[in-house]
């Protein structure tokens, strides 16, 4: 009996590819490389062609074209295998719930409120598929890595729907910024291409944050509390200090829609010696160039204070808004439409509090807008997605196939 796209999604959850920012390899944590390695082999079962891993985990194939369309566009599908570091991603035990309405009981005790997701009550008689509360569930991005193989299958079964060549991609260390860095754009081949990536169905989204990580450390100066008296510097307060300095209302519990802001997402110290990471985000280019010449002057005057050396920052640009590199090519977009409204879906354009592989992949010559999964509150305990959300995003791609092929036969 053939896979559905749910017994796909059970499956990849099973391989934990938390990905890791302070790693100093490629992919960023080995798991990665295994369900890399899975991901191939199946692709290989699956009948596609020039099926690889590459050394940094990076997974390729292609769907051959069907007799006569040799010459239509080739269409990329792409999705990442590694889910958030900001909660765990091993021994994920995924639960399916028949959506009868209210919250959603969790096993650990703990609920999918519906006062915190209103959403919700859309999906009543829907099928959902939840965490025990412990893990996040890793819809992000297995979701759409489930959807393009059961996409792939159904094309595989079908020989005969017509279609051109079909690359298929899959990376690494998305969640941490990375996925694009030794993505080889000429040899993937598209000439158009989508991620599935985002979250609920019908969404297309081709605008995101200007993105970057940023680190400070601090140096302090440890004394017996004792005799302490004008000669310590406790680390931990003077970071406090830089911290208190950020806009307490621009964090992202304070900010929605296009509004940008500072997250800290992690610290740890002692009197010696403290750190925080934190990340910057904004739609608008000018804006996003200011906040980060903001944490300079922070730390300068920080370091001012405290003296020279004592605080040390580190920024670096994780990706662009790919607006201005989709804009000359609006028929990803129109495209894309057509195939939700084909399958009785209607699109709605979205812009991105955050950002994907594409957004990077644009800025490398291959625009690439993003397509919903079906999933919701991504990175935590509370992530969930529809099993009929997956199934009508398989549709979509295959509708989206369909329409390619029958585009080229018109030109010709």
């Amino acid at each position: 009996m053939a896979m559905t796209v749910l017994d796909r999604f059970l499956e990849l959850v099973s391989f934990d590819t938390r990905s890791d920012e302070h790693s100093g390899t490629v992919p960023s944590t080995p798991g990665q490389k295994v369900l890399g390695a899975h991901l191939a082999e199946e692709l290989r079962r699956l009948g596609l062609a020039d099926v690889s891993m590459d050394e940094n985990g990076y997974v390729m194939g292609y769907l051959p074209a069907t007799k006569g369309q040799e010459d239509a566009p080739v269409l990329g599908f792409l999705s990442h295998m590694d889910t958030s570091p900001d909660a765990s991603g091993a021994n994920i035990k995924p639960c399916i719930v028949e959506y009868r309405g209210g919250d959603v009981p969790l096993a650990n005790g703990d609920v999918i409120s519906l006062a915190a997701f209103p959403f919700l009550s859309r999906y009543v008689g829907q099928h959902l598929v939840v965490t025990d509360g412990t893990t996040l569930l890793g819809a992000d991005d297995k979701a759409g890595v489930a959807e393009i193989l059961a996409a792939c299958a159904y094309l595989t079964e079908h020989p005969d729907i017509p279609h051109g060549r079909i690359a298929v991609g899959f990376t690494p260390d998305e969640e941490i910024g990375c996925g694009a860095d030794h993505f080889d754009v000429k040899r993937f081949g598209a000439d158009a291409a989508y991620t599935v990536d985002g979250g609920e169905v019908g969404e297309i989204e081709f605008e995101n944050f200007n993105a970057a990580s940023a680190t400070v450390e601090v140096q302090g100066v440890n004394i017996h509390p004792g005799s302490a008296k004008n000669r310590m510097k406790n680390a931990v307060l003077m970071l406090c200090e830089w911290l208190n300095g950020l806009p307490a209302a621009e964090t992202p519990a304070h900010t929605e829609g296009y509004e940008g802001f500072y997250h800290v997402h992690s610290m740890e110290g002692n009197e010696t010696h403290a750190r925080a990471d934190l990340l910057i985000r904004d739609h608008d280019r000018a804006s996003f160039e200011a906040r980060k010449a903001f944490l300079s002057r922070l730390t300068a005057y920080e370091n001012a204070v405290w003296g020279d050396g004592s605080f040390t920052l580190t920024v670096k640009d994780s990706y662009y808004n790919m607006k201005e590199q989709i804009l000359p090519h609006m028929e990803l977009i129109e495209n894309a439409k057509a195939a939700m409204r084909a399958v009785g879906v209607e699109p709605v354009t979205v812009s991105i509090r955050g950002g994907t592989d594409g957004a990077r992949l644009s800025f490398m010559g291959l625009p690439c807008p993003n397509l919903g999964t079906g999933g919701y509150a991504f990175h935590g305990p509370y992530e969930h997605i529809t099993v009929e959300g997956m199934d009508t995003e398989t549709a979509i791609l295959l509708e989206l196939v369909r329409l390619y092929a029958d585009r080229a036969g018109d030109a010709d």
